[in-house]
């Protein structure tokens, strides 16, 4: 399994986040993976930080390991015939760079196809592929700001907020990649690549589309709930004892349950919390009532008793809870580099029963040179390359 996409080339002209991930993603699941980087200084995200293995930040790592590294210059002659020559022999090139420079270089889609039929190339921008802002750039807070996603977050007397995890970038990443291996499937048809689009804000409109869709069809404008759900009562988080614990009674039995083992089993029988739509109606009343009942007892006492009675509740962990949490071991997310004393979060899926594991640490700049037939990398004090 490791080896999946074992024979496939990927030329990852990628900056900081998206493209990198996407790389990344092809990387764990056995592609050949060339990172073509600035004579200097290489990618942004090596210096997202401060060093943490190798010199490089721990950004970097997350990102690109198991990836090889070319150090070229763009600009010149010789530099762009070795990208010529890599293009040439790749079946996926990725790239995340400024909107207008691979078609000042002669390096966009439809020219590199045009050169190269069978080839697959995924670019990856921030306002998509058209549009009266294709030609600017972004990054995820604006991103997450402009399409409206900061305005879902939170509750409803906070500010818009993004989200704690970039999940514009790392989308958009994926997408690449699904776009990327249905291309080379139809390629296994017709011999030819293609181009795939995908965008920062394109992402966003799909995680907002519950939202969004429901504007657009029903007028409605979604409520804030912080941890709660415009459809389901009880189904948010309360303060127990001593820390917070989510409750989901997605159904009226297992509101019933949830009532009983609170001891309010008169609650049944209540029309203003019988049904589902009865209790979206008293929701305040409803979970003033709730929140005092809980705080009487822990959140494993209480935990303990709703998982027995089958009510989904689930603790409001901090980070290293989670990552602590048996079940999250036994997933083995967490899995060591090659060679390292360090640990990264592996990919997200298992392929008969196996989790694609990591290949090797992240490369430095312009290790790979020689094998690629790029010219050597000087080598500078204090640099990142070897």
């Amino acid at each position: 399994m490791q080896g999946i996409l074992e024979g496939i080339r990927v030329l990852e002209l990628g900056q900081v986040l998206a493209g990198p991930f996407a790389g990344a993603i092809l990387a764990d699941l056995g592609a050949d993976v060339v990172k073509l980087e600035r004579v200097e200084g290489g990618d942004d995200a090596r210096h997202m930080g401060p060093a943490f293995r190798h010199g490089d930040a721990l950004n970097f790592h997350v990102f690109n390991r198991g990836k090889k590294s070319v150090a070229i210059d763009l600009k010149s002659a010789e530099g762009m015939a070795v990208f010529e020559r890599l293009a040439g022999e790749a079946d996926i090139l990725i790239h995340n760079l400024r909107p207008g420079v691979t078609e000042s270089m002669g390096i966009d889609g439809p020219s590199l196809c045009a050169r190269h039929p069978r080839l697959v190339y995924c670019a990856i921008s921030a306002f998509g592929h058209t549009g009266p802002l294709a030609i600017q750039p972004g990054y995820e807070p604006l991103i997450q700001a402009f399409s409206g996603l900061s305005s879902i977050n939170g509750g409803p007397d906070d500010p818009p907020m993004r989200t704690g995890a970039s999940v514009c970038d790392q989308g958009t990443g994926m997408w690449a990649v699904i776009g990327a291996l249905a291309l080379l499937q139809r390629r296994h048809v017709t011999g030819r690549g293609g181009v795939v689009s995908a965008s920062l804000l394109e992402t966003a409109l799909v995680w907002t589309g519950q939202k969004s869709d429901a504007y657009a069809n029903e007028g409605r404008q979604p409520d804030r709930h912080r941890s709660g759900h415009p459809g389901f009562v009880p189904y948010e988080a309360f303060d127990t004892a001593d820390a917070p614990l989510l409750v989901c009674c997605g159904n009226d039995r297992l509101f019933a349950k949830f009532a009983h083992e609170l001891g309010r089993d008169d609650w049944i029988a209540d029309e203003r919390f019988a049904t589902n739509r009865m209790r979206l109606r008293h929701k305040a009343e409803l979970l003033a009532q709730i929140g005092t009942l809980l705080r009487a007892s822990t959140r494993d006492e209480w935990s303990a008793r709703f998982a027995a009675a089958g009510v989904p509740c689930a603790p409001v962990h901090t980070l290293p809870e989670a990552i602590a949490h048996p079940q999250v071991e036994a997933l083995g997310m967490l899995q060591g580099v090659p060679g390292e004393d360090f640990r990264l979060t592996a990919l997200p899926l298992s392929i008969d029963g196996q989790r694609p594991s990591h290949r090797s640490v992240a490369p430095r700049l312009g290790q790979h040179n020689a094998e690629f037939g790029a010219p050597a990398v000087p080598s500078k004090e204090g640099s990142t390359h070897a």
